[in-house]
């Protein structure tokens, strides 16, 4: 069993004026089979914590905790919370040229391992997995990212998470820019990665569109860098038809 729990968690940047508080004391826990979903307007402090618990330097935990497992996550750097299982895909994947997908990934998973997958069986399981998520054979000779379209991306960050089978997945806006074909296939991989069972998936979003096919188990509203309201699947229904107005107004 996995479980990842962020307690009475606070979170600083630095602006120009100086440091300013983004999350303001955010508990949640993520038990493994669990999907949850955060949604909230912009600015909420949504990004912040997925960054957060990747490790991102340009964020400052001013108190709180972040737990894996029983261990402390913020006393690990960005490749140690890798290999504790913890995987980020990112709302703006980045490009790497030079580095081609299947080395890029190659390395990852030895890392997270310890040894080398056998190339011959490795190559197989890119190439199943790219496919899984509508990518031909071809993008693993292609440099990261490169030249990517954004649903090319994004799918590709799929292929990522069912090739490194972490423990927690945090999905920091996954859906976006994604046309409907494309949001199917990313749901799908999602899902794939966790009827697993023993997974635990946080998903950040601002629409409900991707929770027609990835259904959350909880979902949390994030306003003003705490959670304002939280709930079933039935939540992301009423925001649907409500919005967040009501919360934004009871927090200003």
């Amino acid at each position: 069993m996995s479980t990842l729990e962020i307690k009475d968690l606070h979170v600083t940047v630095e602006t120009d004026e100086g440091a300013k508080e983004i999350l303001k004391g955010v508990t949640l826990t993520i038990k493994d089979g669990e999907t949850h979903a955060i949604m909230g307007p912009n600015g909420s402090g949504k990004s912040t914590l997925a960054y957060t618990i990747a490790g991102h330097p340009k964020y400052t935990v001013t108190g709180g905790e972040i737990l894996l497992d029983g261990e402390n996550v913020l006393e690990m750097s960005v490749d140690e919370r890798a290999r504790a299982g913890l995987f980020l895909a990112m709302q703006y994947p980045v490009e790497i040229p030079g580095v081609s997908v299947t080395n890029f990934l190659r390395t990852a998973k030895t890392a997270i391992d310890g040894e080398a997958p056998k190339l011959r069986t490795w190559v197989k399981d890119v190439n199943a997995a790219l496919a899984a998520n509508g990518l031909d054979a071809t993008f693993a000779q292609r440099s990261v990212n490169e030249g990517f379209s954004g649903g090319e991306k994004k799918r590709h960050e799929i292929a990522q998470l069912e090739l490194l089978n972490p423990k927690v997945a945090v999905l920091d806006e996954t859906d976006s820019g994604l046309d409907i074909d494309a949001l199917k296939v990313v749901s799908e991989g999602v899902n794939r990665f966790s009827a697993n069972g023993d997974k635990g998936v946080l998903l950040i979003t601002h629409y409900t569109r991707i929770l027609r096919y990835i259904k959350p188990d909880f979902v949390h509203v994030f306003v003003a860098g705490r959670i304002a309201a939280q709930g079933g699947p039935e939540l992301a229904d009423q925001l649907e038809t409500t919005g967040y107005d009501e919360y934004v107004k009871a927090a200003n």
